[in-house]
């Protein structure tokens, strides 16, 4: 990774390069990035809805940030802008500012080891955009979230001729794992992006399902038909109980640990294997379902206990409740229709940013945050670090 480090999002975008021709140049590149920078802010997601809500605060914009010339750029500029930048560069210069921003954050309940070091969550995870998708042209995104606090650490694109395990190690390269652990679903549980993590000083936890049938089909025998004796299943075996009773359900859950595996199957630095089930009982028709789900992970007994596990596992969904329901449903990213050139995925890369800035600033209600700055110039530009000084 770069050792620079941006405290502002501003900061970052100023090593953007500017792709435009200087000839017919009316706009600085700055000028024109806080600006589309603040219309996300307030929760714009098509080319017109950016434009125009940059139109309606013109004066304000003007009076604030004095560019050269005394204009508010058309909507054309405003998708050419999108369109044109070097989405690659962006995804860059926004990682190292999503990083600085997580350093400097107050960790929220990190695991502890029995050694003292202290271990953060990063959830990894791909998300299509539906408002692409809508126009023939399939755009898949992968993105690092920290459990904790929601904050966006880096983000790449799948190609369309692959799939998210080949973009995976791509994206790992942007992070710094030493005292995380990264937790994915069954498709990245790969040999390989374990191997990576642990060369990078990271930890893993990875569901196994069939795509890996002898590790699924070795834990599941292992659970279900246990070899261990007396003697041997205090030392080699540990489980946690848990429930709650929240949204209308009943949730019982049990997470079984056992270190026997360890010398058997060939995961880079396999600390335990687990097994965890959860019952669900809908309180209001009393309709039951259940689950049991494998998983591999380098944290052993002696790192962790199961409790600490748990609560990774149960961690991991904030890539989910956190980014994608928010970029989803609040950003409404997926209603969208800006298809071309790189614009989808510019826009991705920056309400990614806007969204780490907001958890960075203690704000859990992402709706009531674009309210606010939408309501504000001079706040949406205070956000960003684009007010002069």
């Amino acid at each position: 990774m770069d050792e620079q480090k941006y405290t502002t999002l501003m900061e970052g975008l100023k090593d953007v390069p500017d792709p435009r021709h200087p000839r017919g140049m009316r706009y600085p590149w700055l000028f024109l990035l806080a600006l589309i920078c603040c219309a996300v802010a307030s929760g714009q997601s098509t080319g017109h809805g950016i434009a125009h809500w940059i139109s309606l605060r013109g004066v304000e914009f003007l009076e604030k940030l004095k560019p050269p010339h005394r204009c508010i750029p058309s909507e054309s500029t405003i998708r050419r802008v999108l369109k044109i930048m070097d989405v690659h560069a962006l995804e860059e210069r926004l990682a190292i500012y999503a990083q600085g921003l997580a350093e400097r954050v107050r960790e929220n309940n990190p695991i502890t080891t029995r050694s003292g070091e202290r271990l953060r969550g990063i959830a990894l995870d791909g998300k299509e955009l539906r408002g692409v998708r809508a126009h023939g042209q399939p755009l898949c995104l992968m993105s690092a979230v920290q459990h904790d606090n929601g904050i966006v650490l880096a983000q790449t694109a799948v190609s369309q001729k692959t799939n998210e395990i080949t973009a995976a190690p791509r994206l790992l390269a942007k992070c710094c794992l030493e005292g995380t652990v990264t937790t994915v679903d069954a498709l990245l549980a790969q040999r390989h992006l374990a191997q990576q993590i642990v060369e990078q000083k990271g930890h893993y936890l990875m569901v196994i399902k069939e795509n890996q049938r002898e590790s699924y089909e070795s834990i599941a025998l292992l659970f279900d038909c246990p070899p261990w004796s007396k003697q041997e299943r205090a030392e080699q075996y540990r489980v946690h109980s848990s429930y709650s009773k929240a949204h209308g359900r009943l949730e019982t859950r049990s997470l079984e640990s056992s270190t026997t595996l360890c010398g058997y199957l060939n995961w880079p630095e396999m600390g335990q294997v687990l097994r965890r089930r959860c019952k669900r009982v809908l309180l209001r028709t009393g309709e039951v379902s259940e689950q049991t789900t494998y998983a591999v992970t380098s944290l052993s007994p002696r790192d962790v206990d199961v409790t600490q596990i748990e609560a990774l596992w149960r961690g991991h969904w904030a890539i989910e409740n956190r980014l994608h329901y928010v970029r989803d449903v609040t950003m409404r990213e997926d209603a969208g229709q800006i298809h071309t050139g790189r614009a989808p995925q510019v826009l991705a890369a920056l309400r990614n940013a806007i969204i780490s800035s907001l958890r960075a600033r203690g704000w859990t209600n992402i709706s009531d945050a674009i309210r606010y700055y939408g309501a504000s110039v001079h706040h949406a530009l205070e956000l960003i670090g684009a007010l002069p000084t």
